[in-house]
């Protein structure tokens, strides 16, 4: 049985005739930058994660970037990043003149261990990024309180997360600023790149949305040293159908989840047993033993496609690793020889589940 980690075909077969529609009306309207599409999205995404706006962007590492630009951190400034995620989250502040300082992850939550952000604050510390890793929510509290003491921002990567929840609301408006990537394999991808920021700061979008249309208010009328990265229209009109079934999507990968934690446990895996069934997203299904590479093997044998996230830690890539060799960081470099995530689509058969389950288990015997 062939078993895909993710078929967007599948995705795309189930709304059909709500896309082609959409796509057709596109095709035909000559508008093709900006536009009422793209802002009936921009709307209607805010209202789902219950922000104030939201602002449409080229893709998730420009969204971070923009978040970080507009809060006026640049060169000579420290942002705290978690150590275990992809590579965005520090690139982002890399590329707009900031250092990156890595925070270890706790082992069970996998998100940036809050024990330690305290001791990775200086005075050249001006943010905090928090992953809300694998569609987890990271517990945000403590997290802003430690900032609001310190003076510090708080900008929430929240690639991952579409749809997830925190103490019961959205995530999406709990901090200075979220940014959102629309990739194709996100929980609510888009047909190519894409992302967002949302806020409940005003003057904070305004700004946002100058910096990313070329610094620009008013055509030609450049105020700021911005950069072209805006959402397409196209892209913002497959997103607002797609935003219709998230929920349902959201609800089947709850149930995967539910029957992996079920019945994979007592094997020998490390299961994510500490995250949240109701609350995550699941966007993955990460799972950690010593022999991942032999199951991997095995599932690949098989015909189950299963990935490694992340196989490298950012701070042991080649193009960091010159100036971050230094750090001790062993939670992240366990789980990057660890970590293996196995199929959870919402467009998944539960007999192919089965076969994933069972598949572990005779391999485990």
């Amino acid at each position: 049985m062939k078993v895909p980690f993710l078929d967007l075909k599948a995705g795309y077969l189930e709304i059909q005739s709500e896309l082609d529609e959409g796509l057709i009306n596109f095709c035909k309207s000559g508008q093709y930058i900006g536009g009422s599409k793209l802002q009936n999205f921009e709307e209607n995404f805010a209202i789902f994660v219950e922000a104030a706006s939201c602002v449409g962007l080229a893709n998730g590492l420009d969204a971070i970037k923009v978040s970080l630009t507009a809060l006026g951190i640049g060169d000579g400034d420290e942002v705290i990043v978690p150590a275990h995620t992809f590579i965005a989250t520090w690139l982002a502040v890399t590329s707009c003149g900031a250092t990156p300082v890595p925070v270890d992850c706790d082992p069970l939550s996998y998100s940036i261990d809050f024990k330690k952000i305290n001791q990775a604050i200086t005075n050249k510390t001006k943010a905090i990024i928090p992953v809300h890793l694998y569609g987890q929510p990271v517990d945000l509290d403590p997290i802003i309180e430690l900032a609001k003491l310190n003076n510090l921002f708080v900008i929430e990567d929240a690639a991952q997360a579409h749809g997830a929840f925190y103490k019961s609301k959205r995530i999406g408006g709990h901090s200075d600023v979220v940014a959102w990537s629309f990739y194709p394999g996100k929980n609510l991808g888009a047909f190519g790149d894409g992302g967002a920021i949302t806020t409940n700061n005003s003057d904070l979008s305004e700004k946002i949305r100058v910096l990313s249309n070329y610094g620009a208010k008013k055509k030609y009328v450049h105020d700021k040293i911005g950069i072209n990265s805006r959402l397409d229209p196209m892209q913002a009109i497959i997103l607002d159908i797609k935003l219709k079934h998230l929920d349902n999507w959201n609800n089947r990968r709850r149930k995967i989840a539910k029957k992996y934690l079920t019945e994979l446990k007592g094997l020998g895996l490390i299961l994510p047993d500490h995250f949240s069934l109701s609350e995550g997203a699941w966007h993955l299904f990460p799972v950690r033993t010593n022999r991942r590479d032999e199951l991997l093997a095995e599932l690949t044998k098989k015909d189950i496609d299963a990935i490694i996230h992340y196989p490298i830690p950012p701070h042991n890539q080649k193009s960091y690793s010159k100036d971050f060799n230094h750090y001790k960081l062993p939670v992240a470099e366990e789980f990057a020889s660890q970590l293996l995530s196995l199929p959870i689509g919402p467009h998944l058969e539960m007999d192919a589940v089965d076969f994933v389950i069972d598949t572990i288990k005779n391999f485990l015997k």
